[in-house]
């Protein structure tokens, strides 16, 4: 019995679609919506590098003046720096989480390389530290950009390693050897103050990255005896520990009480509402330092409680969309990394403030985005780069709310 095969008929090809002369252009993200966390770091990085340049203008006009060179002269430097910052800070941003992931190593090497020129020719020495070099008129601290790096690189080491976290020589191998010779590095400049923020990166990274508490105290521990080691060992440090500690710094007024003094003296003149922007009387040389680590009590006395309070609250607003970043991501790299820069921006801040209110003695940092300096004004919008980088990494709400469905579904199996 034989069967016949029956074949489908042949089907028509279907014509192919005719190209016109219409080009169809593809933007890809350039214009899709950015994340609130976005908005909120962006924007206080701006208000902040805004309020910075206007207060440093102020505190440098008199003096440049006296010295013979144009008032807006200092301001016009960093006006410049701020110039190529911010823009660079958007450029970061629109870099993928995986461009920091890879870069991370090169960017501590090369970091510490150009830190090793402050021991080369091109050095500065300043107040006893070591910590600069000039270019063609140009000077820059190196350190400042150690700080983005350093916090990269342990992200992306402690990333790595998650499944490894919970062995405490796999944490601190080859964390803690590379911190101590990156950190090293500006020790040998006697830069305690900066020494103690990358202590902190590392300290906030390896908190944020969910390591075990008995693991986390014992470099937290080492960290505090080995800044106490450098602080008593060195005759200078303790000679202004000790006037810090001084119940009657009046007595030591034109000691080491002189820039203290007077930085309590600009806070108090302030008031409520401030002498007025530009009436600043400490300013007049006066006070030294006074664009640099003492800015905040030019702002107390020009601004009054008001201003102060505004730089507070938009270095708190800075902090929530930094903490959101850290608390919506499911990347464990962004979650460290976002850690590390948070408590290096917004530590620094609270210390430099603590000086000024003589809660600390003085260790000569600055506050981040407002203090006159070119390169603590890029470090700083370079690491909100990165932050807005990972903030546009975040799961939108549409897909964020079917992964907490399944977690939470996930617990519920558990606990039946």
């Amino acid at each position: 019995m034989s069967t016949t095969q029956t074949r489908p008929p042949a089907t028509a090809p279907e014509p192919k679609p005719r190209r016109g002369l219409a080009a169809r252009i593809s933007l890809g993200r350039v214009f899709a919506p950015v994340p609130s966390e976005f908005l909120l770091i962006s924007s206080t990085a701006l208000l902040l590098t805004i309020f910075g340049l206007v207060m440093v203008l102020s505190a440098t006009s008199a003096t440049s003046a006296a010295s013979g060179v144009e008032p807006y002269d200092a301001a016009l430097k960093q006006l410049m720096f701020a110039a190529i910052g911010v823009p660079l800070m958007f450029v970061a941003s629109r870099f993928p989480v995986a461009f920091w992931k890879r870069i991370a190593w090169l960017a501590l090497i090369f970091a510490t390389i150009f830190q090793m020129l402050v021991f080369t020719p091109l050095g500065v020495e300043a107040y006893g530290n070591r910590n600069w070099i000039q270019i063609a008129g140009v000077q820059a601290q190196p350190s400042e950009f150690l700080k983005l790096a350093l916090a990269l690189w342990v992200g992306y080491v402690l990333f790595r390693k998650q499944t490894l976290l919970g062995l405490w020589r796999h944490v601190f191998i080859p964390l803690v050897p590379v911190a101590i010779l990156v950190i090293g590095t500006v020790m040998a400049g006697d830069d305690l103050g900066t020494a103690m923020i990358l202590v902190l990166i590392v300290l906030g990274a390896l908190f944020f990255s969910g390591v075990k508490l008995r693991i986390f105290v014992l470099p937290a521990i080492a960290a505090v005896l080995a800044v106490l080691y450098f602080a008593v060992t060195s005759p200078d440090r303790v000679r202004r520990y000790m006037s810090f500690l001084n119940p009657d710094c009046l007595g030591d007024y034109l000691n080491d009480c002189y820039q203290p003094l007077h930085g309590i003296w600009g806070l108090a003149g302030g008031g409520i509402f401030g002498l007025g922007l530009g009436n600043s009387r400490e300013k007049y040389d006066w006070l030294p330092a006074a664009a640099n680590d003492y800015i905040f009590a030019i702002v107390g006395e020009e601004l009054g409680l008001i201003g102060c309070a505004v730089v507070l609250a938009l270095f708190a607003l800075f902090a929530v969309g930094a903490f959101h970043v850290i608390r919506k991501t499911d990347d464990p790299f962004v979650r460290i990394v976002s850690g590390g820069i948070t408590v290096w921006i917004v530590g620094q801040a609270l210390i430099n403030i603590g000086v000024v209110l003589r809660v600390f003695p003085v260790l000569g940092l600055p506050l981040p985005f407002m203090s006159q300096g070119g390169t603590s004004l890029l470090s700083v919008l370079l690491a909100s780069g990165v932050l807005l980088s990972f903030a546009r990494s975040l799961p939108s709400r549409r897909t964020a709310a079917p992964r907490r469905a399944t977690r939470s579904a996930g617990r519920a199996r558990e606990i039946t």
